[in-house]
This record gives structure tokens, sequence and C-alpha cells, in this order.
């Protein structure tokens, strides 16, 4: 099992797997009538550099990789409701990775407005390669029907890190996806490599159907 964010977190599962998503201007989307999941709000990708080791990753370059996206999507940090989070399984890596996430999210955000947060890796282990795409996809889904899905395994906070004092709370109910504000989420993927990625979607437009031609 994968205890992401838990004190018990013993590292992480693996499992094997593949994704695969349509991308298209979502402009031609809406001229063809496709059924639109989410909409990619932004995206970046950086480079961990010198770590500590695979399970210790750089602080810094995910605070970087985290301001840069929303800064390129046009989005407060502080707005984002949902983040589907690397959340391996590891410690240490969960609490680098939540205190990377606090520190940026917490721009502008009001205060008891908290971000939820969760790994899919905790439903089907680490598809390493494959592992980003999961996310993505678990996101676009949790959009497109408005529902977050729980977070698995959590029961006890990571002792490396004060999560009752950051603006983040580990999602461990199925709950309505309900906001007054534009629905954001983010994704997190960190690789094997040292490559860090981040990407921001939005809920789709509603189409509003237009109202039907009555001959007379």
């Amino acid at each position: 099992r994968c205890k992401a964010f838990d004190a018990q977190a013993d590292g992480f599962v693996r499992s094997e797997g593949a994704g695969v998503v349509v991308l298209k201007l979502l402009s031609q989307a809406l001229a063809d009538g496709d059924p639109i999941y989410a909409v990619i709000r932004g995206s970046a990708i950086n480079q961990d550099g010198r770590s500590n080791g695979l399970t210790a990753p750089n602080l810094q370059a995910q605070e970087a990789l985290l301001r840069q996206v929303y800064q390129r999507a046009g989005i407060s940090p502080g707005s984002v409701q949902y983040v589907e989070a690397q959340g391996t399984g590891t410690s240490l890596g969960d609490a680098i990775e939540l205190e990377a996430l606090a520190t940026v999210l917490a721009a502008d955000r009001p205060l008891g407005d908290h971000c939820r947060i969760g790994s899919v890796k905790t439903n089907i282990g680490h598809l390493e390669a494959a592992s980003g795409i999961a996310g993505l996809i678990k996101v676009a889904l949790s959009l497109k029907h408005g529902q977050i899905p729980p977070s698995l395994h959590f029961q006890q906070p990571n002792p490396y890190v004060a999560l009752d004092k950051l603006p983040l709370r580990v999602q461990q109910t199925l709950e309505p996806w309900s906001t007054d504000r534009q629905t954001i989420a983010g994704i997190s993927a960190f690789g094997f490599g040292g490559t860090n990625a981040h990407v921001v979607l939005e809920a789709a437009p509603e189409l509003i159907a237009e109202p039907a031609q009555v001959d007379r």
C-alpha cells in the first residue's frame, strides 16, 4: 500500500500501466462539439539539479517550478482548489513536496481556504514513466464529474511537516467539487532523473444549447 503524506509512509509501490489523452485546441473542440474533460491552462518543467538523493528532492526547484507555471497560466496560486501531488509515499520526499506546495499556494489565499491534495498512487501504485499521465487523467475525470475522490491510506500526518499549520488538506472522502470561483487544479510529476513537471487544469466551459429552430 502506498501511504502518501502519512506517518507510516514506507516507500513507493511499483506498478505498471499506460495512459492516453487526446489534445485539441479548445476553439476547435468547441466547434466540433467534442466532449471536453478539462482545459490545460499552463505547464512547465525544470530540473532538480543537485540534491541529497532520489528520496530527498530539491525544495527550491519545486517552488520555482510552481511559481513559473502559475505565472505563465495567469492564475494566482491562492485560487487553486486541488493539487494531484507526486505523493510517492516516502517520508522525506512527501514532506519536501508538501512544504513547496504550501509555500507557493499560500500566496493570496484567503485565511481558512485550504487547497486539497491527493495522490493516485494510493489507488494504483507508482506507474513510473506513466505516473504523470495517470494523475492528469484522474484530475480531468474529477473536473468532468465535479467530484474529488479520496486519497487512500491516510491516517496520521507525516511527522516531518506540520500539516495542520499549512494551507493544505489531504482529501479523505469523496466530495462534490463545489466553488463559486474558477475551478482550477494542478498536477505534479517528478521524474526519476530529476525532471519536475506541473500542469494546470481548468474545468471545461459549460456549453449552452442553442434554442431549437421551430418551423412556422
